[in-house]
């Protein structure tokens, strides 16, 4: 197993994105909490969005097996693998009715959290990386879950 390095100060940059992508999360779920009457519009934007960001962290895996100097000797098949399998989860949703949206939406951003713990035990990541994903994970899944509060 490769331990991350110590360094576990988030840079400046990575923390404003990954924060502020957490805005249409929160924006969009409390809008539908409190705009009852335009809610469906919001909760479609809300799984929308949250389908995107599945793609977008597969693809992170996708960049460390093409990239990491740990994986130029050794190639891990199953982080290609896996890299696509978010992507085609946020596909999905988008085709189901919003409570299995959601479910789904929510089950792969938690499974991928645990590829990116698998991933931890094949290359040495940053110190902020696993902390970072994890919070960012947690609100996402939390402003998904709204869509059970609307009763849709």
């Amino acid at each position: 197993m490769t331990a991350p390095t110590t360094h576990a100060t988030c840079p400046t940059i990575v923390a404003w994105l990954g924060y502020g992508g957490l805005i249409p999360f929160v924006a969009l779920a409390a809008a539908s909490y409190w705009d009852t009457a335009h809610a469906a519009t919001w909760l479609t934007g809300l799984l929308a969005y949250g389908a995107v960001i599945l793609s977008f962290v597969g693809a992170l895996h996708w960049a460390f097996a093409m990239t990491h100097p740990q994986l130029q000797a050794a190639p891990e098949p199953a982080l290609y693998i896996w890299s696509v399998v978010p992507a085609l989860l946020g596909w999905l949703s988008l085709l189901l009715v919003p409570k299995a949206a959601a479910v789904l939406l929510i089950a792969g951003l938690l499974a991928h959290y645990r590829q990116d713990l698998r991933l931890t035990r094949v290359v040495t990541l940053p110190g902020w990386f696993l902390p970072l994903r994890l919070r960012l994970t947690a609100v996402a899944c939390v402003c998904m879950a709204v869509v059970f509060a609307s009763g849709r």
